[in-house]
């Protein structure tokens, strides 16, 4: 009896394989990411009992300075009540020091209103009048650091409103020698506008998990977010100091690599901080999200691409697609969208306490979840296309992470 050979392959039984692989590789990620949440907390709990467990909190006397470091340029949303709350720090002995590249920078009058309202605080603001590189974040980092006047130092970004425990619990784990560097997750504020929402839901539901995930897979962080970036001096001369961050885009990212391939470890603090997002227009949210893609692109280009099995419901529906609505492939979609919600929503809900999610806009906020997963493979598409990105007001080619300046865009 002769055999007959399998009938030729269709393009649409390849897409609806391809489709499936597709969903099946996001389902495995939202386990692991369900495992990375399920060991950030099974950490912060242990931590939270050793701390019950000693009979008083650190003295103040053993709690070492710090000296905080803080690039502005221009006025970002909620900047004064951000600044105060860095100013309100139950803490013994800290600086803040404010630096801006333009002595005509409209943040200047807000910190000159810091000095009077708390002059019993440091405070100091330089104006970096040299820019040393195309980064002119670190540029003016560079020209802040001589006015530190202690060993410990922290960097964070304008827009971040911190608890007022907050250098408690970033300086703690520097009790231990091998710890070379504190950072911390943060939770995005959104401005009413369609954009700000989307990129604070994103912010809460994917790129939490996205960090966490990380921390799981390579058995701890191996990089710095630039909420907060806390490091001694002599680990930060180690790596090169400031200056060999100059041209970096990612310069948060870098720093916290440098000083991991140093041998030092990355702590991820418990302290939880706030950034505020500016009403951003739809236009101005593609842009941003851009950027930061095709920074992650050059900073981390293997844990980028495999970014591609993160997008699970644009998956499962071209599964649905593929599939003509068969009962197995809404089966499918209706478990990676509750795998998708649960995953997301516990990440801003149990680890963030981001309450907005689950305000009274919570339906609309499921509602936009759909959206910005849409959006975010065309995104991760374009940024394949390119090396032009937008930064603070001027237009840069991006190679290797680092950054070449072009023209202010008009």
């Amino acid at each position: 009896m002769l055999l007959m050979p399998p009938p030729p392959l269709t393009a649409r039984a390849v897409l609806e394989a391809v489709a499936v692989i597709g969903t099946a590789g996001c389902l495995f990620f939202y386990f692991l990411s369900a495992l990375a949440l399920a060991s950030f907390l099974s950490d912060r709990r242990k931590k939270d009992k050793r701390k019950k467990d000693k009979p008083a909190p650190l003295p103040e006397s053993q709690l070492p300075p710090v000296s905080i470091l803080k690039p502005l340029k221009g006025v970002d949303p909620e900047i004064w009540e951000s600044f105060c709350t860095h100013c309100e720090q139950e803490y013994p002995q800290f600086q803040l020091i404010f630096g801006v590249s333009d002595p005509g920078d409209p943040a200047i009058e807000v910190v000159r209103k810091l000095q009077a309202k708390y002059p019993n605080c440091a405070i100091d603001l330089i104006v970096c009048d040299r820019v040393l590189g195309a980064n002119i974040k670190v540029s003016n980092l560079v020209q802040m650091l001589p006015a530190a006047r202690h060993e410990l130092l922290l960097v964070n970004d304008s827009d971040i409103r911190v608890p007022s425990d907050y250098l408690r619990k970033v300086v703690t784990p520097f009790a231990d020698a091998s710890v070379g560097l504190v950072t911390c997750l943060y939770r995005a504020v959104a401005s009413p506008t369609l954009g700000s929402r989307l990129e604070a839901l994103g912010i809460s539901t994917d790129f939490v998990p996205g960090v966490l995930s990380a921390r799981f897979l390579e058995k701890g962080l191996h990089f710095g977010l630039g909420s907060t970036l806390a490091f001694r001096r002599g680990d930060l001369e180690s790596i090169g100091g400031f200056e060999a961050l100059l041209d970096y885009l990612a310069d948060d990212y870098e720093l916290g690599r440098r000083i991991a391939a140093s041998g030092k470890r990355v702590e991820l603090s418990t302290a939880i901080v706030d950034t505020f997002l500016p009403a951003y227009t739809l236009r101005q949210f593609l842009r941003h999200q851009l950027r930061w893609s095709r920074t992650i692109r050059d900073a981390r280009r293997w844990g980028y691409t495999g970014l591609l099995f993160t997008f699970g419901l644009p998956w499962a529906l071209l599964t649905l697609l593929a599939a003509h609505g068969a009962r197995w492939a809404w089966l499918l979609f209706a478990l990676t969208f509750a795998a998708r919600l649960g995953v997301g929503f516990a990440a801003a809900r149990v680890v963030l306490h981001d309450r907005q999610i689950f305000r009274s806009e919570l339906l609309r906020n499921i509602f936009l979840l759909p959206l910005r997963d849409l959006i975010a493979p065309l995104v991760w598409v374009a940024s394949f296309g390119g090396n032009r990105i937008h930064w603070r007001g001027d237009s840069f080619v991006l190679k290797d992470g680092k950054l070449i300046r072009t023209i202010a865009p008009s």
